[in-house]
């Protein structure tokens, strides 16, 4: 389908590349950031498991973006209710997989959990921000 075509997917494949662009330096700093004050503070353990925590947040984010493009081909009605419902579900996974890893021996759990947190956080005020800058609009009415 071509972006005159379906105006309302054209836009929302474009925010979604703005998000990404946005989140993504932010994201991974956050995540390095992270795993160096993890390393300082609980040495090994604590390294790994912010890169675990960082790397598990980050890449829920990144299927965030891609859940968007995704969904930008169906319905606007079916696409809200899509990124909506994934937005949640991502949501009770990222707290499922750090109650799960958690638990796990030689695993740090503050290192996990303030990593994943943090990355999660920075990454959707990113989206925030780039959702409020970009020039699309969004309310398109249909010319039909």
């Amino acid at each position: 389908m071509s972006n005159s075509a379906d105006p309302h997917g054209a836009s929302v494949r474009k925010l979604a590349n703005a998000m990404l662009r946005t989140a993504v330096v932010p994201g991974a700093v956050t995540v390095v950031l992270g795993m160096l004050v993890a390393a300082v503070l609980a040495g090994t353990s604590g390294l790994v498991s912010a890169l675990i925590g960082g790397a598990v947040a980050f890449g829920s984010s990144l299927l965030t973006i891609w859940m968007m493009h995704a969904a930008s081909r169906l319905p606007v009605k079916m696409e809200m209710a899509l990124v909506l419902g994934s937005y949640n579900v991502k949501v009770f996974l990222l707290l499922a997989v750090m109650m799960t890893l958690g638990g796990v021996e030689g695993i740090h759990r503050m290192s996990l959990a303030l990593t994943m947190l943090a990355s999660f956080v920075v990454w959707a005020s990113a989206e925030a921000f780039a959702f409020k800058r970009a020039k699309i609009p969004t309310i398109i009415v249909s010319g039909s």
